[in-house]
C-alpha cells in the first residue's frame, strides 16, 4: 500500500507536526511498509489458535500486604526549620 504525499501532508497537519518537504518522500514510504506490515499481519491464518490474554504465561508475583517502615514522623518534624501543629511550615513563593 502507498501513501501519497499529501495524505502525509494532511495526516502532519491533523498531528500538528512539521515534516520538511525534504523528508515527506521518506515519511510516505515509511508509512507504505507499516500499512503493507499491517496487511501482511491481517492476512495471516490464525484458524484453529486460541487468543491469548498475554504472550507470556507467567504468574505475577505477589507480596504480603505488611507495613515494613518505621514511623519516623517525629524525628523528621524535629529536623525541620518550622513545624506547627506536627506540620512543616514553607515560605510562601506565590503571591
Amino acid at each position: 500500500m502507498t501513501v501519497d504525499t499529501q495524505t502525509v501532508e494532511k495526516l502532519a497537519e491533523l498531528a500538528r507536526i512539521a515534516i520538511s518537504k525534504e523528508t515527506i518522500e521518506e515519511v510516505s514510504n515509511r508509512l507504505g511498509d507499516v500499512l503493507q506490515l499491517v496487511d501482511q499481519l491481517q492476512s495471516t491464518n490464525t484458524d484453529g489458535i486460541a487468543p491469548m490474554a498475554h504472550p507470556l504465561d507467567e504468574v505475577q508475583k505477589l507480596r504480603t500486604d505488611a507495613v515494613t517502615e518505621t514511623d519516623n514522623r517525629e524525628d523528621f518534624l524535629k529536623l525541620a526549620p518550622q513545624t506547627e501543629e506536627g506540620l512543616y511550615l514553607v515560605p510562601k513563593v506565590i503571591d
